[in-house]
């Protein structure tokens, strides 16, 4: 997992599609579904940590802009 889509299509394995309109709302609402897909032991604590770098390294990417 390396990107946002690659967040996005483990999110969607869950039948889980985050669209709201505006970015960062998105990236924190995933956010919270990788933290709500982990501690109901859905996902490997790697995948979990892997999500959140990425989705947090984003949602710093959009606010700087």
């Amino acid at each position: 997992m390396n990107t946002v889509y690659d967040v996005q299509q483990l999110l969607k394995k869950f039948g889980i599609f985050v669209y709201v309109g505006e970015r960062i709302a998105d990236l924190e609402l995933m956010e919270a579904e990788i933290k709500d897909l982990y501690f109901a032991n859905l996902i490997p604590k790697e995948q979990f940590q892997q999500a959140l770098l990425i989705l947090r390294n984003e949602i710093t990417k959009e606010q700087k802009k």
